[in-house]
């Protein structure tokens, strides 16, 4: 007797794993992103800001901030049973841009992080992402004490492409941060179709 599987019964789903980097300037927010959304405890690679480093590092509009990310921050997070994201927050100083080449290598896309306090201390992850071809969302993370602008005004001064999506965002809320990676997921997604949807039949 042979005991196969009931036609009820459905195959086993094979879980997608998607690499997602969460990118911006320093003190904008990403390592509180990954850590608000990941379901294991952040893998974090923060040190103490020292004084040698304040001649490079920028700390005008984030003065209360006293860490700063020296490799990266790595989370997980299941979006559905069959969908897995790995979350890998880069480094905000240019000195250590050098990681960021390692760290993009199979990345679905990206979230762009941005303070409107400090617009432009996103424009470098802009152009890197847009450089490489890498999907990339840009979330607005809205401070308490921050400007708030509308998501066309933001795409304006950044100089976005249309297709881009900007989404207004507060990275210490789960829920929040949750909606930009979908975001982003959906934007990558849309990316790769386009061109087979497009191509003659």
């Amino acid at each position: 007797m042979k005991f196969g599987r009931s036609p009820r019964e459905k195959a086993p789903v094979e879980p997608v794993t998607l690499k997602i980097l969460v990118a911006g300037g320093f003190g904008v927010g990403k390592t509180t992103l990954v850590a608000a959304v990941s379901e294991i405890k952040p893998l974090r690679t923060e040190e103490t800001l020292s004084e040698a480093g304040r001649p490079v590092d920028d700390t005008g509009g984030v003065e209360a901030k006293h860490t700063t990310t020296v490799a990266m921050d790595f989370g997980r997070i299941t979006l559905r049973d069959d969908l897995t994201l790995y979350l890998f927050g880069t480094p905000g100083q240019d000195r250590f841009w050098f990681l960021w080449d390692e760290l993009a290598q199979g990345a679905l896309g990206a979230v762009v992080l941005a303070d409107t306090r400090r617009l432009e201390d996103c424009f470098a992850a802009v152009d890197y992402f847009e450089r490489r071809g890498i999907p990339f969302v840009v979330g607005v993370n809205c401070f308490d004490d921050a400007d708030h602008y509308p998501p066309e005004d933001i795409r304006t001064a950044l100089d976005l492409d249309p297709g881009v999506p900007v989404v207004l965002c507060d990275a210490r809320e789960r829920a929040s941060a949750k909606e930009v990676l979908i975001g982003v997921v959906e934007h990558a997604m849309a990316r790769a179709a386009a061109p087979r949807e497009s191509a003659p039949h």
